[in-house]
């Protein structure tokens, strides 16, 4: 029996996870695309975790370089996420006269 290469078998989960985000992403109704956003910020602060992990080491090496990436964009990705979550929740605020 033959073993599936790692690589093509990571891609395909990869693949696979994209087209369930996509169509989970465009079926949610309006109405609930302010949870999805706060669901997606809270992924990302995973990701920063992950990041300072892969950025902790002492020596100077790919992998820090990668985890210093990573959490730059983490980090815009959160911002920019609460930025935008709370924007739409007022749009959703009775306007004051």
């Amino acid at each position: 029996m033959d073993m599936v290469d790692p690589t093509v078998f990571r891609l395909a989960i990869f693949v696979l996870a994209i087209f369930v985000g996509y169509y989970v992403v465009w079926s949610v109704t309006p109405a609930l695309h302010t949870p999805l956003m706060a669901v997606t910020n809270a992924i990302s602060s995973v990701i920063i975790v992950g990041a300072l992990i892969a950025a902790g080491p002492e020596d100077f090496s790919l992998a820090k370089v990668f985890g210093f990436v990573a959490i730059t964009l983490a980090s815009v990705n959160i911002f920019g996420g609460f930025l935008v979550t709370q924007r739409m929740l007022s749009m959703y605020k009775k306007k004051q006269k």
